[in-house]
């Protein structure tokens, strides 16, 4: 977590506060050091830009961690779902190899 660049992606935000990105690029710096804030702005993410497919992986993969498995299977399917829906190729494969991962992962085959 660079304590700097967090700095600058919050100020950035108090000036665009619509801007998925931002609050993607937060949650994913807080990740590693900071999970349940991470938590804050992928569930902030996944409610409010419900088409910003890229939340999708990291969102589930860190409710996988918090145990949360039934709440990070919907994500998943939610997720491969927003990604159909847009075309979104390149992060439908991803998520689609990451939640077959988990489901053999959790023994939910």
């Amino acid at each position: 977590m660079n304590k700097d660049r967090i700095e600058q992606l919050q100020n950035f935000l108090k000036n665009d506060p619509n801007d998925p990105f931002l609050l993607y690029a937060l949650a994913t710096e807080y990740k590693s050091k900071d999970k349940n804030l991470a938590k804050k702005y992928f569930d902030k993410l996944l409610v409010e830009f419900p088409d910003y497919c890229g939340t999708y992986f990291h969102a589930a993969a860190l409710y996988a961690d918090f145990d949360e498995i039934d709440k990070a299977k919907n994500i998943y399917e939610e997720g491969i779902s927003r990604c159909e829906k847009n075309n979104e190729q390149h992060h439908l494969r991803e998520l689609k190899n990451a939640y077959n991962n988990f489901l053999i992962e959790f023994d939910l085959f």
